[in-house]
């Protein structure tokens, strides 16, 4: 009797491990499945280390690539340049991170069938990205090193992340035997993955800071002289700009005007206010994560402090986290969550689309729409706005000086302030010189080529 019942113990503890083993096993399958069937190395899904199955198509329909067809990109050499940082290439160097996270749907796949067969047709994964700006924008950098990001901030949808150098991935360069430098960093892309010292387009988080914590700041104004003494040092400007008020200091980017107004604002508050902003997180969408940015004015002096307002000291910003927040000034002190690829499709199924979501408040509306007006007079009492016909063009240029003898890095970021065409922007051109000088003949044709491909919709 003894032996009996111990050998039902030891039955009943085996059913009660079986069945604790199969529970936690559909528990792991119902919250992992999605992650392990497009775990890298899956050859279901991926070939290499890229998208093993499925068409890529730009918001006209245009084929960036089909996979089901032997890795075909499309039949534009110039396209194929321009989107290889998104779409990823044949060798996996460059991997298609958005894209990619849309692979199990792409094969054909669901908790309940498992990858199944799609009787012979292909998910289609339509981008947000128009292949004509990608292209203008690529023309327009004429192989400097560099991005233009482009995105519509009441939707958030990408309309253009173009990143120099690149290269066909049809005809691929040898890039370890180049020793022009023509091809350094060709696998980063450079609007998701690098950080950039700002320079003055940071001046901008400055004066939103000013104009939310500084009761009087528009009544205030400041002196330049050309420099301006800060603790034991002094902060300068290439030009003596007179008196200035909190406006005109953002339009002719004067530094001293802006130590002062650091001064104003101090550390707490710019602490404060660039993690209110969110200038130094990264940004995520469509499974990828930017790179973060760096403010740090813990072991600042006086004009160390003063420099970090002015974009330089130790200041880092990420292309596309700083475009979005200009984009949230545009829409009002609120933004909208970015996207690339708009759905995911087979037939007339649709079997994901975007929804762009919008995010928390990160500052007033009063404030938003005192920035809308500064960053208007910017364009048009200083860059000019024949540079950009039929819109109305919101902006800050910076000049990043990177030190050691190297030329500066161009930046230009702003918004279009149009309800046919809200889209938000930055230019990085890397050792490009003056922001405004360089960045604005690359803006200004594909701000038209955006305005363009919106009409047509």
């Amino acid at each position: 009797m003894n032996r009996v019942t111990k050998r039902s113990w030891l039955m009943c503890l085996f059913i009660f491990l079986l069945l604790g083993g199969m529970g936690f096993f559909v528990m792991e399958y119902t919250v992992k499945a999605d992650a392990w069937v497009v775990a890298p190395g899956s050859p279901h899904v991926f070939k290499g280390s890229n998208l093993g199955n499925g068409v890529v198509v730009d918001r006209d329909d245009v084929v960036l690539l089909d996979v089901e067809n032997n890795r075909s990109y499309s039949d534009n050499a110039e396209t194929r340049a321009s989107t290889m940082h998104w779409l990823g290439d044949r060798q996996g160097r460059i991997q298609a991170g958005a894209v990619g996270s849309y692979a199990a749907l792409m094969s054909g796949y669901d908790k309940v069938n498992g990858l199944y067969d799609f009787a012979g047709g292909s998910g289609v994964a339509r981008l947000s990205l128009s292949a004509r700006v990608q292209n203008a924008a690529l023309r327009a950098l004429n192989g400097r090193k560099g991005t233009v990001g482009i995105y519509n901030y009441k939707t958030g949808e990408i309309l253009c992340a173009v990143t120099s150098p690149t290269y066909d991935p049809d005809h691929v360069p040898d890039v370890e035997a180049d020793t022009s430098g023509k091809y350094d960093g060709v696998y980063l892309n450079r609007f998701l993955q690098s950080s950039y010292v700002p320079g003055s387009i940071f001046k901008v988080v400055t004066t939103a800071a000013a104009l939310e914590c500084v009761p009087d700041i528009e009544s205030r104004t400041f002196t330049c002289d050309g420099a301006y003494e800060y603790g034991t040092e002094a902060v300068t400007c290439e030009t003596a700009h007179g008196t200035l008020d909190l406006k005109g200091a953002l339009a002719h980017s004067c530094n001293c005007s802006f130590a002062q107004i650091a001064k104003l604002v101090g550390k707490k508050n710019m602490e404060k206010y660039v993690q209110k902003f969110g200038i130094t997180e990264s940004v995520s969408f469509d499974g990828v994560t930017s790179a973060s940015g760096h403010y740090d004015i813990s072991d600042t002096g006086g004009a160390s402090f003063a420099w970090s307002c002015i974009g330089q000291h130790s200041d880092l910003i990420n292309p596309a986290r700083f475009m979005t927040f200009m984009g949230t000034i545009a829409n009002g002190g609120r933004g909208v969550e970015l996207f690339l690829v708009s759905s995911v499709t087979r037939g007339e199924e649709v079997l994901y689309e975007a929804k762009g979501r919008q995010t928390d408040r990160i500052m007033s509306k009063t404030t938003a729409e005192k920035l809308q007006s500064y960053l208007r007079n910017n364009v048009q009492t200083i860059y000019g706005d024949g540079h950009f016909p039929g819109l109305s063009v919101c902006a800050k240029s910076g000049t990043s000086q990177l030190g050691g003898g190297q030329k500066s890095n161009a930046m230009f970021s702003g918004f279009v302030l149009d309800e046919a065409y809200p889209l938000a922007f930055i230019v990085v051109v890397e050792n490009g010189g003056y922001g405004s000088a360089t960045c604005v003949p690359v803006l200004s044709p594909v701000l038209q080529e955006c305005k363009a491909v919106l009409d047509a919709e």
